[in-house]
């Protein structure tokens, strides 16, 4: 099983846009107009990829099944309400569908894709190039009954399939013609390589995985996701986005453990070229209740109640120990190390594996937990008290650390700083534990948490708002704007009449926009131990969206909003950021916290969603 180098060949990547998502809730595929999965890691979302092709070149794996012929037109879709990738080619032979997906996770893990022929005959092409361990490992490829087997070390995939394989070079090629009315299916299947089991002569060889009926599969798959989104309780006029983001925020869901990935990638820039890349496939506190509160507000308690018990189990019994950042099973070890035999997604390096800032202080996690902890309803009798104990015990260590200096929301690497947002989420906590206290529990040392609630409100109100600039700033004492200050109106910490809040918005509007789009702060002014440039931040463009319909500047944001979703891919899909003069979009995909202010807004201008304490209508 040689090793792979970096290998100096053609890029393989497409645009991030140009991607799709098919998953089953343990981990996720890439799959490209071009009919190329260029993005696998398996068995679970933080595994080392078989398929890296989206980092690198086709020889650190891909999977591609489209006509013989170039120069055909391409149009996919997804299956309503599905996770069911639908992509037609039409060609001068005729017209082809390849439907793309992953079923409900029994005890493997299968990757379906079914041809059929709609018009015409058309000679389809089939290349299938494994690579475990991000593209760097050549797998020991064995012919078996109807298909193959790959095995390096622990892995071990299956491709089963009636189409005829043949061997070219490193990776197994299959040529042949669909016909109006015919189908034809591959199944890639996941399994352990160390599985034993006796032939018919009684003889041991390594077992296989079990066949799957692919149509069966396509059925079963069709009915998870139509029987899960008919919980869905949106009403309004962006269903389908709003439906569709729910979607993809399951699909990143560890079934599991009940813990959220951020995206399903790693080191797609945030700027073409540059050094912002880092790995998005674990669990972020924030954003995983950011997910949470979304989620409820759509009608999905029981992904709630899950999330709580991977919580209890990820933060274990010390408070000063909580991370940002915990795998998707909440482990605490993420080392981030460089995958330097891959490339990058367009050359753009290092290519992170694991993240360093799950060793830092952020303050602001502390507001974000606690606030999806009192929206969830009560507890289970068997994690009751071990609930209503962490809230706590989170609560009063957090009245010992809120006055010192942290990392910050974005994860700075040049130093901790007073940042205003990190404050208002402390605050945050504080008042969110004692209106649950209150009203549930009647424990805590609730006047010293008011006391400190109070304390925290004054200094933000005197040190994070400058005078001149008539808006809160990054931190206390900064010239710099943050557009982490437009969660300060969403969290309830300040009224949206109040004239700080609307000079904020006015201020983020004239200096952190770049063509109607929102930066998250000026990184050539506001150093963040990186080199400056990046994309404008989706979610924070989201979060202004959200802004001027709560202050009843609702023409702006309803024009805005509809902006947005027009940057969404072909499929529904946003990443982190997007790059406005190339007209592409930027950073990790699909990005959770994206779809989260999407349906986060869409809710508000609903009028389903509105800010805690809020007054009006």
């Amino acid at each position: 099983m040689p090793e792979q180098t970096k290998t100096q060949g053609p890029l393989h990547a497409g645009r991030i846009e140009d991607y799709a998502l098919i998953g089953d809730c343990e981990t996720a595929a890439l799959v490209s107009r071009s009919g190329s999965i260029d993005w696998l890691c398996w068995p679970t979302f933080s595994s080392g990829a078989c398929f890296a092709a989206l980092l690198g070149t086709a020889d650190h794996g891909f999977w591609k099944i489209a006509p013989a012929s170039a120069g055909c037109k391409i149009t996919r879709q997804y299956a309503p309400r599905t996770m069911v990738v639908e992509t037609t080619f039409e060609t001068s032979e005729g017209k082809v569908c390849v439907t793309d997906f992953m079923p409900p996770r029994g005890k493997n893990s299968d990757v379906v894709r079914i041809v059929r022929g709609l018009s015409g005959r058309v000679a389809m092409h089939m290349d299938l190039a494994i690579r475990f361990d991000y593209g760097r490992t050549i797998p020991w490829v064995t012919r078996i009954e109807g298909g193959l087997r790959a095995i390096a070390g622990p892995d071990m995939v299956v491709l089963r399939t009636t189409a005829p394989l043949e061997g070219e070079g490193m990776s197994t090629v299959s040529d042949f013609t669909i016909g109006e009315g015919e189908s034809l299916s591959f199944a890639l299947t996941y399994g352990s390589s160390m599985g034993r089991e006796k032939d018919e002569n009684g003889e041991a060889r390594v077992a296989l995985p079990a066949a799957i009926d692919p149509e069966a599969a396509l059925q079963e798959t069709r009915d998870f996701w139509t029987q899960w989104t008919q919980q869905n309780t949106y009403v309004g006029p962006y269903e389908e986005a709003v439906y569709r983001s729910v979607l993809t925020l399951k699909a990143m869901t560890y079934r599991p453990s009940g813990g959220i990935v951020a995206a399903v990638t790693t080191s797609l820039p945030e700027q073409i070229g540059g050094v912002r890349n880092w790995d998005y496939r674990y669990c972020w506190l924030r954003d995983t209740s950011f997910t949470l509160l979304v989620l409820l507000q759509a009608g999905y308690s029981e992904e709630a109640a899950a999330w709580r018990r991977w919580l209890l189990r990820a933060i274990a019994g010390a408070p000063e120990q909580i991370q940002s950042i915990y795998g998707i099973s909440g482990e605490r070890q993420l080392v981030e190390w460089d995958a330097d035999w891959l490339p990058g997604y367009e050359n753009s390096r290092p290519v992170n594996m694991g993240n360093g800032a799950a060793n830092q202080f952020q303050l602001d996690v502390y507001g974000e937990v606690a606030a999806a902890l009192s929206k969830i309803p009560e507890a289970e009798p068997d994690i009751k008290v071990s609930a209503s104990a962490l809230q706590a015990n989170l609560i009063d260590h957090l009245c010992h650390i809120w006055t010192e200096p942290d990392e910050g929301i974005w994860e700075t690497r040049d130093g901790k700083q007073h940042f205003t947002h990190s404050k208002v989420m402390a605050w945050v906590a504080l008042d969110r534990a004692i209106k649950h206290y209150e009203q549930y529990d009647g424990g805590g040392d609730v006047e010293r948490w008011r006391i400190n609630r109070d304390l925290i409100h004054a200094e933000v109100c005197e040190k994070g708002f400058d005078k001149e600039l008539n808006s809160f700033v990054q931190a206390y004492g900064s010239k710099e704007l943050d557009a982490s200050c437009l969660r300060i109106l969403l969290v309830g910490f300040l009224p949206p009449d109040d004239p700080r809040i609307l000079g904020t918005i006015d201020a983020i509007q004239k200096y952190l926009v770049n063509d109607g789009f929102v930066l998250r702060y000026n990184t050539a002014t506001s150093p963040d131990g990186l080199p400056p440039g990046e994309g404008v931040f989706l979610a924070c463009s989201f979060w202004l969206v959200t802004n001027l319909w709560l202050i009843g500047r609702r023409d702006e944001a309803s024009a805005l909003f509809e902006r947005l979703l027009k940057l969404r891919n072909d499929v529904g899909l946003m990443s982190e950021e997007y790059d406005p003069i190339a007209c592409r979009m930027l950073g990790n995909f699909p990005q959770a916290l994206t779809h989260i202010a999407l349906v986060h807004a869409a809710f508000t201008m609903s009028g389903a969603w509105r800010p805690e304490g809020w007054q009006g209508d």
